[in-house]
Formats: C-alpha cells, structure tokens, sequence
C-alpha cells in the first residue's frame, strides 16, 4: 500500500514528537552508537518520517527500501521481504492511550525502533539473510525458532560497547520504561549470545523481557547464522523450548 500522508492529523504529529522526544533523551545513554548514529541520519524528530525521503538515504547506504503496510503481515510475505532488502514498515500511528504500551507494532515502533539500523552496513546484510533464511525454516515447518532469533536479536538484543551495554532492540528502543530496565535493572537475565540457544528460548510479548542476549559486536551475529541454517533449525525445532527465566549450564551470564 501507499503511505498516504494526509491521514496524519495535527494530533498525530504532536503525539510523535511527544514519542521522539521521550526515546531522544534516552538514546545517547542506552543505544548502541550505530543506532544513534542512524536516528541522526534520519532526521525525524519534527514530524512523522516520509517512506520516500527516507528510501533515499537508505538506498544510499544499504539498498533497503521501506514498503508501507496496514500492520503486521504473513510470514511468507515479511521473509520475502526482508530477502529483497524490503522493511515493511506500519502506517498508524498509536493513540494518546497508548502512549505506554500497544498491542501490536506502529509506524513509531517501527520507524524509530527498526529504520535507523538499516542503514549499518553488517546489520544490514544480516537482516536480508534472516529473510532468505526465513523462507527456508517455512518449508521445514521451523518459523518458531526464527521467530525467537528476531525477538531476541531485532527487537530485544544488546551489545556489548566501550562504554557498556547497550540496547539496539526495535522493542526496547521504542519504549521508554524497556530502555531503561534491559540495561539498569538487576532482574533479567543477560546472556551471551549463542545462535542455537537463542532460537530455543521462550518468550513473552505482555512483559519487560525475563532474558536478553548480548552480542560482541554485529559481525559475530552476521558470523554466527552466514550460511544454511537448514541443519541448525531442524535439530532445534526436535528440542523442548527453554523458559525465558531459566539459565543453563554453560550459559555466559553478563553483568549490567
């Protein structure tokens, strides 16, 4: 569908840069540098982002493009999608109630949450393999440990940074109370990142999150699921889920 710009109202553009201002004054502190760096190329914090002017600079730097969408989509269609260097990105924006929490993911979600690492580079082409990798798992009926592998990495993964742990999550960066707790809170767990581990781990979507995964840098992500995971997800998709509060053996505990 077409982004119809139109439809946003004064309102909606007050309630997005009410949303933006709030997450600007906690990026710097909790972000990942290069998510940082993304939010400053994206210059967005006076009104709801044009797809097209963003296209521009994502085609620049990546070759992503944008595709609007009415909310959230098949399966099939988000792998094929992210396979073709296409974000699908939501075109409504949340109401004044649902400043705190919204059920399912909005344009400032994704925009804000999701865009701004787009133009990296390495996450860049770690995305677009999760996407052909994606369409794989469908065939061999294992989306459940893909899904896992998104949730813990594109919306809630940290990194391990000069200055300490930092958030890159589109779920967390969204949100004002997540991008506080995943770093400052003594309560979840944090743990190393382990591909196979990650993909067999549980998780809740009405809750701060019980465990995250940190990585060392992007490069081991990308280093970590390059290649056929055909083999991966099959020996996963035989194996019981992990609860999300639950720590193992030979897990690599990371303090806050």
């Amino acid at each position: 569908m077409q982004q119809d710009y139109r439809r946003y109202t004064e309102a909606d553009q007050a309630l997005w840069r009410r949303l933006y201002a709030r997450q600007a004054q906690l990026i710097e502190r909790y972000a990942a540098p290069e998510f940082v760096a993304g939010v400053a190329a994206l210059d967005m914090a006076d009104a709801i982002p044009h797809f097209d002017r963003a296209n521009l600079m994502l085609a620049r730097a990546t070759g992503w493009q944008l595709v609007a969408v009415p909310g959230l989509i098949p399966n099939e269609v988000f792998f094929e999608h992210l396979a073709r260097r296409r974000f699908p990105v939501s075109v409504w924006l949340r109401r004044e109630d649902e400043f705190d929490y919204l059920v399912e993911p909005d344009i400032f979600h994704d925009f804000f949450g999701h865009v701004p690492l787009l133009s990296n580079p390495v996450f860049a082409d770690y995305l677009q393999h999760y996407g052909e990798q994606g369409r794989i798992a469908i065939g061999l009926d294992a989306v459940e440990p893909m899904s896992r592998l998104y949730w813990y990495m594109v919306e809630f993964g940290l990194i391990n940074t000069p200055k300490g742990l930092r958030a890159f999550g589109a779920g967390i960066l969204s949100s004002g109370g997540e991008t506080v707790y995943c770093i400052a809170s003594p309560q979840p767990h944090r743990i190393g990142f382990d591909v196979e581990r990650v993909m067999r781990t549980a998780y809740r979507i009405d809750a701060y999150q019980q465990t995250y995964f940190v990585l060392d840098s992007f490069e081991q992500l990308f280093a970590q699921t390059r290649g056929d995971l055909r083999e991966l997800l099959q020996r996963v998709r035989e194996q019981p889920a992990i609860p999300a509060t639950q720590t193992r053996d030979g897990d690599r505990i990371i303090a806050p």
